[in-house]
């Protein structure tokens, strides 16, 4: 019978022996940027429409497409955040600041930036810069340290 200490020299050398031959096993091409660069031939880039001031709406009409659109987002960040905030402040807004924060969450054709603006991580563009703007980067703080983990149901729509 072998002692332990030669067990362990024996297991030592068997398992140094088979990491080679393990190791050419695995593919050559690694997950550490080893991949080629992407020259985004098959990018295919769709247009979105220009973002158009809807003149025809009433207030009532306008404030309840904002909420929902503040409540349906593409990311779940700007859904959370923006739909607690027309909650809270759509129905004191006047209708300067309703058309600028319609023109903030529908012209811009990808959510991250208005994360980042609202969150100032990047500087916000002079067209977005406004009373809207400032509200939201102060809301965004959220200075009480409210629990804002998700959106808002879609129930206040009626209230």
């Amino acid at each position: 019978m072998l002692s332990s200490a030669a067990v362990k020299t024996l297991v030592t050398r068997v398992c140094l022996s088979w990491r080679p031959a393990v190791t050419g096993l695995m593919s050559a091409r690694g997950y550490r940027g080893e991949a080629p660069e992407d020259t985004k031939a098959d990018l295919l880039e769709i247009m979105l429409p220009p973002w158009e001031e809807r003149t025809w709406e009433t207030l009532d009409i306008k404030k309840r497409r904002l909420l929902y659109e503040s409540r349906k987002r593409g990311m779940l960040e700007n859904c959370i955040l923006l739909s607690i905030f027309a909650q809270r402040y759509l129905n004191t807004m006047s209708e300067t600041q309703l058309r600028q924060y319609d023109r903030l969450i529908n012209e811009p054709t990808n959510d991250w930036d208005i994360y980042y603006w609202v969150t100032e991580a990047q500087p916000t563009p002079e067209v977005y810069q406004g009373e809207i703007m400032d509200m939201l980067k102060e809301f965004t703080k959220n200075r009480d340290q409210e629990q804002r983990l998700d959106a808002p149901n879609l129930e206040y729509l009626d209230k």
